[in-house]
């Protein structure tokens, strides 16, 4: 389940509601989720549209996580093949903006991003020349289940910054998720001297996907090597 899957959940409820005369509120076309980490996904649909957010959860089997707020939990690897399923995951109209250049360091976070995905490209490369698919991820680190609640966080980002018409809300994502995955990559490795987990390799696969769709979003050709 995508952040957008768990939106769609949120208007049907609302729009349910409505017609059975619980409500009476002009029903949105979409609602604003945000990733909390570890599959978990919250919304102030209840605070924007005004109405007692009980309403909403009881329809999509979440919670009431504060004031007008809706909490859903998903599993984590119903995010991973979410995004495995879905090649725009996250794409929305950016305004293109770029990082610079160099310096190729760590510090540099447009350097990070891009060698994130770099790394993620080298991890499949490796998997298919050695014949390893991709899986399901069993057991997840706690470096991993963060790493998949930014790849959560995403779509969220990306339409607020098309809706704010700044491409920075996704940039400072990108950037988080760049973090997340160096660390992932490094402590939990897909690929290595004995190791070899299908689970990760297909983690790999969905960070490639996101980061490539962030690039492409603030204008720039994602590169496989660096």
């Amino acid at each position: 389940m995508t952040p957008a899957d768990v939106s769609d959940a949120l208007v049907r409820a609302v729009r349910d509601a409505v017609a059975q005369g619980e409500i009476d509120v002009v029903v949105p076309d979409e609602a604003l989720v945000f990733s909390r980490g570890n599959g978990v996904f919250e919304s102030p649909v209840a605070l924007r549209l005004g109405i007692d957010p009980r309403v909403v959860a009881e329809r999509v089997g979440g919670t009431v996580s504060g004031p007008g707020f809706v909490r859903v939990v998903v599993s984590v690897q119903s995010v991973v093949d979410a995004i495995l399923g879905d090649p725009e995951y996250g794409v929305a109209k950016v305004p293109e903006q770029q990082w610079d250049e160099w310096p190729r360091t760590f510090q540099n976070p447009g350097f990070s991003v891009r060698y994130a995905y770099a790394r993620a490209s080298w991890v499949g490369r490796w998997a298919e020349e050695l014949q390893i698919d991709r899986g399901p991820l069993d057991e997840a680190r706690p470096e991993e289940l963060e790493l998949v609640g930014v790849l959560a966080d995403v779509p969220g980002r990306a339409r607020q910054a098309e809706r704010e018409r700044d491409a920075r809300p996704l940039m400072f994502c990108l950037e988080r998720l760049a973090g997340a995955y160096h660390d992932v990559h490094e402590r939990c490795p897909a690929i290595g001297p004995g190791t070899a987990r299908a689970g990760r390799v297909a983690l790999a696969e969905a960070v490639r996907v996101v980061l490539g769709n962030g690039l492409n979003m603030i204008g720039e050709t994602p590169r496989e090597r660096i």
